[in-house]
């Protein structure tokens, strides 16, 4: 059975991102495009992520809200969570780790370093 990723992004341009991971085998990708849609996934869903992508700067339910709620769900409390963002402030980083993102890539960011790391972070649970 496929393992399914989570994408949430607002940006209509994630194609690089969905084709780096597709490289996957046995890799799904699901992309949502708010996070308040990604919310409501998470809570009524019964797929079973393997991890996920986000944005920070989303409609209605910004990223750090995403993480928080991610982390509150008892299911999700060990699952993957890549961040990509624009945000320039430079407590982001520290931010990120303490709400529980494995990882951060600024924007402009490598699909193929994404890739990297979620394959490492898919590996280690």
């Amino acid at each position: 059975m496929a393992q399914t990723v989570l994408i949430v992004e607002d940006d209509e341009n994630v194609a690089p991102l969905e084709i780096a991971l597709a490289n996957l085998k046995g890799l799904r990708v699901l992309v949502l495009r708010n996070g308040r849609e990604a919310a409501d996934f998470l809570r009524r869903s019964s797929i079973d992520l393997a991890a996920v992508i986000t944005d920070l700067q989303l409609p209605y339910v910004d990223g750090f809200e995403l993480i928080e709620i991610i982390r509150g769900q008892a299911r999700y409390s060990d699952l993957p969570i890549v961040v990509l963002s624009g945000d320039s402030h430079p407590d982001t980083p520290e931010r990120l780790r303490s709400l529980g993102a494995n990882a951060f890539f600024p924007k402009p960011y490598s699909p193929s370093d994404v890739r990297h790391t979620l394959e490492d972070l898919l590996n280690e649970s």
